[in-house]
């Protein structure tokens, strides 16, 4: 038996983890496999502990693995993995260096396509790509490593290189039935997942389906499940939420699904068994707008089953800007749809994308005049990240003005506008959140006491809180910290900060 440590890196970047901690769902689930297959696993969850490369060693001295695996991992969908790829290789680095016997795994997103630059260094410390969808590959790959070279040129869906040559075997069939994957939930340390934003709680990330056919130019996507989408029966993960409810005190759910409601009987079905099971979780979501406007009959089931909260990617309200990016809607689209979550009593969230190659000040101030229009609950303001291997990598390249992986966390500024410097890209993403933020704050003040005010408030308050820490947005308008101690004198603060502070004081007292 074999002794196989998943490690996630440890990356950590402003607006991914500022309102909670995700649990490795991926991780969770190739530790099932490796288990399932009679080897002995653990996880270390890097990132959500706050560890260091330090602390990694240590980890990796202390077990003694004979393999490492780790990904190029971030708790969302996937779309912006690329940015822990070089944190990812040390980690691999540094299992070679305790003990050159270790095999080392690398999978993700990031290294299915690119998996001949990462082999390209001749120190290289990977000795295994998993290419594509991994669970059933990491099953075969670990049987098949003791039985020598032979077995492993049957072993679909890996990358590797041989006498200085990068070969690839055929990829792995998806797997048909997801239900029989079996994430190993026990070797997670579950006090390391919480959300922050009031009414607080464990959270768990949870799967329903796999895949996305949808045609966006900036996410990986579609092209990492080779346009295929399936999902789970609706009973089977009704079952394991009621389990991380009754096991593990698990409050609120994400669906890290890229595409939950693609059918839209299928999910009906799910929200129905939520709603019958009574769970008394919270429920947070991405999902397409044509599908909140397909379902707007039936929005009050979303609430109903709890569903709290819903991310969508309105993107642009330019028409020519959301063809490029093969968004497939409509601004009039994401307008329809954000007021019916609004009237069905469901807190949105609303990505406008900022930083393109045509860029001036003149469209950042139409994105912030959209936005207001659009009026979403929450806005982020993503700064458009060309990753390597989607389709407005090629479109963009001649703008291309960061190589370093690390930085396409879609916050840093990656490419450079004809007619504006990547320093003003940085200065306009404050001037974006400034201007949303300082409009909106008197709109939540205003609202009835209730569970959307103080929810709110304190999304609010760990948003903004430590942005000066992480960016520099010098010149935008943005105060560069919030100390909540008294001497901030910003117009924003002393509007949200007395009920921001009663909200969060609720969620640090349980």
């Amino acid at each position: 038996m074999s002794k196989i440590l998943f490690v996630t890196a440890p990356y950590h970047c402003w607006g991914v983890q500022v309102v909670g901690n995700w649990p490795p769902l991926h991780m969770a689930y190739l530790a099932g496999v490796a288990l399932e297959t009679g080897h002995e696993a653990r996880i270390y969850d890097a990132m959500n502990k706050n560890k260091s490369f330090d602390d990694i060693r240590e980890e990796i001295v202390r077990y003694q693995p004979d393999f490492v695996m780790t990904l190029d991992y971030l708790p969302v969908t996937g779309a912006i993995s690329t940015a822990t790829i070089p944190d990812s290789l040390k980690i691999l680095d540094i299992a070679k260096e305790i003990n050159p016997a270790i095999t080392t795994l690398l999978g993700g997103p990031h290294p299915t396509f690119m998996y001949r630059e990462i082999f390209e260094p001749a120190e290289s410390n990977v000795d295994y790509i998993l290419v594509g969808e991994m669970e059933r590959t990491l099953q075969q790959l670990l049987t098949a490593l003791p039985e020598g070279t032979p077995a492993m040129k049957q072993t679909k869906g890996i990358a590797f290189k041989q006498e200085g040559e990068v070969k690839v075997n055929p990829k792995q069939p998806h797997i048909e039935n997801l239900d029989e994957l079996k994430p190993a939930w026990h070797l997670l340390d579950w006090a390391d997942y919480q959300y922050q934003v009031e009414p607080c709680g464990t959270m768990a990330s949870i799967l329903t389906s796999r895949g996305c056919d949808m045609q966006c130019a900036f996410c990986s996507q579609r092209m990492f499940w080779n346009e295929d989408w399936r999902c789970r029966k609706p009973e089977p993960v009704i079952e394991e939420m009621k389990m991380l409810i009754e096991t593990y005190g698990v409050k609120f759910f994400t669906l890290i699904d890229a595409y939950p409601t693609k059918h839209r009987a299928r999910w009906e079905k799910f929200l129905d068994l939520v709603i019958e099971a009574d769970l008394g979780v919270h429920l947070l979501i991405e999902t397409r707008v044509e599908d909140i406007i397909r379902d707007e009959d039936i929005l009050h089931k979303y609430r109903e089953a709890g569903i709290i909260h819903i991310y969508i990617g309105a993107e642009s309200a330019d028409k020519d800007t959301l063809n490029s990016l093969n968004k497939g809607t409509s601004f009039e689209q994401n307008k329809q749809a954000l007021d019916l979550c609004r009237e069905a009593g469901i807190i949105t969230e609303a990505s406008f994308m900022i930083g393109f190659p045509n860029e001036t000040w003149e469209s950042i101030e139409n994105t912030i005049a959209s936005a207001q229009y659009l009026n979403p609950d929450i806005a982020v303001f993503p700064v458009v990240t060309p990753m390597p291997f989607t389709p407005i990598h090629a479109e963009m390249k001649d703008r291309i003005r960061v190589w370093d992986y690390s930085q396409y966390n879609l916050v840093t500024p990656i490419i450079e506008p004809y007619e504006m410097t990547m320093d003003e890209i940085t200065q306009a993403l404050g001037t974006c959140y400034m201007r949303f933020y300082g409009n909106k704050m008197q709109e939540i003040i205003d609202l009835e006491e209730g569970f959307k005010r103080k929810y709110m408030l304190s999304a609010f308050m760990l948003m903004m809180k430590d942005h000066g820490n992480k960016f520099d947005f010098a010149g935008s308008g943005m105060p560069t910290h919030f100390s909540f101690d008294g001497t901030d004198d910003h117009p924003m603060l002393a509007k949200m900060k007395e009920m921001g502070k009663m909200a969060g004081q609720k969620c640090r007292e349980s």
